[in-house]
């Protein structure tokens, strides 16, 4: 097992970090990236399928995987000892919060660029998109045609799509905190039996609203529950994985792996057979099997050569900023291509490729000069320090 040393920005007692596991983050978060870039080629034409990355919001679910891996093996072994519920809450708000306001500031810019108007072309009022501003940093989500969904398109988070994950992130991190973490092994493996139970019925049986694991992002539509259970199974396997990795080096895991997550979201869209969704079942089944088997892989990895430590130790280090700040872009790029009526990469590959090469140099940026510093200051200011361990 290959452990990195751990980031300036990080706590005092931060255990170094699972190379190959932060390499899969980054490599999912790139994902994300190119399947909104393609994305846009969906709703320019009015299209309901996109033709490459069709399953690249799974990306999500493995970051929840990632984060109740990560998560158990931080925390699980400090409570009671150096750590209590408030100082835990502390350090996943300075962990996360700062890059979650980044995005917000970031959206409000491109909004007001856009000329603050729906998709719809209806003009929003700066006292409502300041109202979105407030409402996206303390992570109170908007309902559909609420006040402050400015963009008119059911967002929870209308001034950054994708920080409704975030929400549930939060959510799931405070479950963990007061509830979760006090199970034994096999209840937590009991509890997440159960919630893949949940899950595969809600996709297999288009229950909800839909034939995919495509929600959460909207209060619409059982959205809070849809997204909470989208959440808290992966989040719950990433724990128990956790609690049984035992350390083994395994050579030679990132690239298969990595291969294997692109596989996955390239996968094509599947049709429903006899009342059951194919596609539901794939996409389930993903989560459940093929996720986890990545996550114990990437675990179990060691990373050979400098130039694969140095692409994981990159990736790791983008991942997180790639994700939640790339969207406002996004909302450009989409208006960009209606109003072109650009609608093939074809039309638009110079386009796509430097919204793509933006949003990766605007995370490096964002990551050196704003969120380490702030985290490291946030850190010294309010986290009680403790020895390093090793």
């Amino acid at each position: 097992m290959n452990l990195q040393n751990t980031p300036s920005a990080a706590f005092a007692d931060t255990k170094p970090h699972y190379e190959i596991l932060d390499g899969l983050r980054g490599v999912a978060a790139l994902l994300v990236l190119a399947y909104h870039v393609c994305e846009g080629y969906a709703f320019a034409s009015g299209s309901d399928m996109i033709d490459s990355i069709n399953h690249g919001y799974l990306a999500v679910d493995f970051f929840f995987m990632l984060s109740g891996f990560v998560i158990g093996y931080a925390y699980d072994d400090r409570w009671g000892k150096t750590l209590t519920t408030s100082n835990y809450i502390k350090r996943r708000l300075i962990r996360l919060h700062p890059m979650v306001i980044l995005g917000a500031v970031i959206g409000l810019i491109f909004f007001l660029l856009q000329g603050s108007v729906t998709w719809d072309g209806e003009h929003v009022s700066l006292t409502r998109t300041l109202v979105a501003l407030v409402c996206a940093m303390l992570f109170i989500p908007a309902v559909k045609d609420g006040y402050y969904e400015v963009r008119g398109n059911g967002e929870a988070f209308p001034l950054n799509g994708p920080a409704w994950s975030l929400f549930f992130e939060y959510i799931g991190n405070l479950l963990y905190a007061l509830f979760i973490r006090r199970f034994p092994t096999w209840l937590v493996g009991v509890l997440a039996a159960g919630l893949g139970a949940g899950l595969c019925a809600m996709t297999w049986l288009n229950l909800c609203g839909g034939d995919m694991l495509g929600v959460g992002w909207t209060m619409s539509d059982y959205g809070l529950f849809t997204g909470g259970l989208r959440m808290l199974f992966p989040f719950t396997v990433g724990l128990l994985i956790s609690r049984l990795t035992h350390p083994k080096a395994t050579r030679h895991t990132f690239w298969p792996c990595s291969l294997l997550l692109i596989a996955v979201f390239l996968v094509p869209y599947i049709p429903s057979e006899g009342g059951i969704s194919m596609n539901g079942l794939f996409e389930s089944l993903a989560v459940a099997i093929v996720f986890p088997a990545v996550v114990w892989l990437g675990a179990h990895g060691t990373v050979t050569g400098k130039w694969s430590a140095g692409i994981c130790k990159f990736l790791g280090d983008i991942s997180f900023p790639v994700y939640i700040i790339h969207y406002p872009l996004m909302y450009y790029f989409y208006a960009w291509m209606m109003e072109k009526q650009a609608y093939t990469f074809a039309d638009t590959w110079l386009v796509s490729i430097a919204v793509v090469v933006i949003n990766i140099v605007l995370a490096w940026v964002a990551l050196k000069i704003y969120d380490e510093p702030v985290r490291h200051w946030l850190t010294n200011r309010f986290v009680r320090k403790a020895p390093r361990q090793s």
